[in-house]
């Protein structure tokens, strides 16, 4: 079983991101499990609480990350770039110096927006940190989801038509660069 750290950048509850995230669990192809990790109680990182005793939020954090054997991020675009949050979470994974979680883990990236650019600017500045954070990064496909308010119907099934092959297809395409990356 591969196991996946899950990690979405909408903190809202009812967030599109996070049924567009729940969508692409379940067109996942067997052998994969998912681990949503919670980011909305990191503090933001200050080295001045990184000490013997850190935040417990960001001890849960790091050791769910460390768990994984991949990582996928699924964000919204605000303001063309990454959220605060997710920002944030990159952060507090890769400190204290040395320790990062994040060294090695194979990446993947959705981007998701109302508009019709699917978060394309998100989607490359969040590619920026994973470069330094040396984590292999899925480059093909990409996966820019435009229209998300259009996409889910009342029960958080996709409508629109081809997207779910789509996100079939993505999902089967990180699977194997998470296999062939661990």
């Amino acid at each position: 079983m591969t196991r996946i750290a899950l990690l979405v950048g909408s903190l809202r509850k009812a967030s599109q991101t996070l049924k567009l995230a729940q969508a692409l669990t379940k067109l996942a192809p067997e052998g994969m499990e998912f681990d949503f990790v919670q980011i909305g109680d990191l503090p933001f990182f200050n080295e001045d609480l990184d000490t013997d005793t850190p935040p417990a939020s960001w001890t849960r954090f790091r050791e769910e990350v460390k768990a994984a054997d991949g990582v996928l991020f699924v964000t919204p675009e605000y303001n063309r770039s990454l959220p605060a949050a997710l920002k944030n979470a990159l952060d507090v994974g890769s400190r204290p110096y040395g320790q990062s979680v994040w060294n090695g883990k194979p990446a993947g990236i959705v981007t998701a927006s109302p508009s019709g650019l699917g978060g394309f600017g998100a989607n490359h500045h969040l590619r920026q940190p994973l470069v330094f954070l040396n984590m292999p990064t899925m480059q093909q496909p990409e996966a820019y989801i435009g229209n998300l308010w259009n996409l889910f119907d009342e029960n958080g099934r996709i409508v629109t038509e081809g997207t779910e092959d789509f996100l079939k297809s993505w999902m089967e395409a990180y699977a194997k660069w998470v296999s062939d990356h661990i």
